[in-house]
């Protein structure tokens, strides 16, 4: 197995980032991670996490169980209501199963690995991709490592997936969507199905993240899948 890239950009949708970083770790995979300034206000508006993109450390995005957890940071429902139903999942609540790392890069170090076609990887996901970042990357601007990294990706013909969260979408947006389509990159926009019958915000949550876990090979049971039984 190679190593995978996420990128996390100002788009609203944090969450799901942190989600999709818990089951890949969890999962045994190094993930290699760099995050926009941008993405570090909406982690701070979304969830009042704080994190220095200077002086990054892994607990400034997946706190320890005696953290707050996510529901106290979403105002969601009570943990008891969030453990019904199937594959509940809370996005911090996971850390002890860690089995992989996260691998950290600044956005502004064209010098990482990650930067070049020659380092190795089964594939890299933005998410969430906001507009700006869709828009550099169909047009080719490597504004930092973020663009650079998605752009080999495309070059050396391995899988990129954007997960767009962005409503209504303008023709701009549409455009940039089909030209990077058309480049080979998977755009998984953040649309939860409701087949599943999901019961909390992490089902809703689960559902994205396992169809990006799907588009990368990594297994996973985080949702029930069309024409599977409920378990009892």
């Amino acid at each position: 197995m190679r190593d995978l890239v996420v990128a996390m950009t100002g788009a609203s949708g944090v969450a799901y980032s942190l989600r999709l970083l818990e089951v890949l770790v969890a999962a045994g995979r190094t993930v290699h991670l760099t995050i926009s300034p941008a993405a570090t206000e909406v982690l701070r508006h979304e969830l009042d996490l704080h994190v220095d993109l200077d002086k990054f450390d892994t607990q400034q995005l997946l706190p320890s169980n005696d953290e707050a957890s996510l529901d106290s940071k979403l105002k969601l429902l009570k943990p008891e209501e969030v453990a019904v139903g199937y594959a509940a999942s809370s996005i911090f609540s996971d850390s002890e199963i860690f089995s992989g790392k996260i691998v950290y890069h600044h956005y502004r170090n064209y010098n990482s690995g990650i930067a070049s076609g020659s380092f190795l990887t089964d594939g890299m996901v933005i998410c969430p991709c906001s507009m700006g970042t869709l828009s550099s990357i169909a047009m080719g601007q490597s504004q930092n490592l973020i663009h650079r990294a998605a752009d080999v990706h495309l070059k050396e013909r391995r899988k990129l997936i954007v997960m767009p969260r962005e409503t209504p979408l303008s023709v701009i947006a549409l455009d940039n969507m089909k030209r990077l389509a058309e480049a080979g990159a998977i755009v998984l926009p953040a649309m939860p199905g409701f087949y599943h019958g999901p019961r909390s915000i992490h089902d809703l949550l689960d559902f994205v993240v396992a169809r990006i876990c799907d588009q990368l090979g990594v297994k996973n049971e985080l949702i029930q899948r069309w024409g599977d039984k409920p378990s009892a």
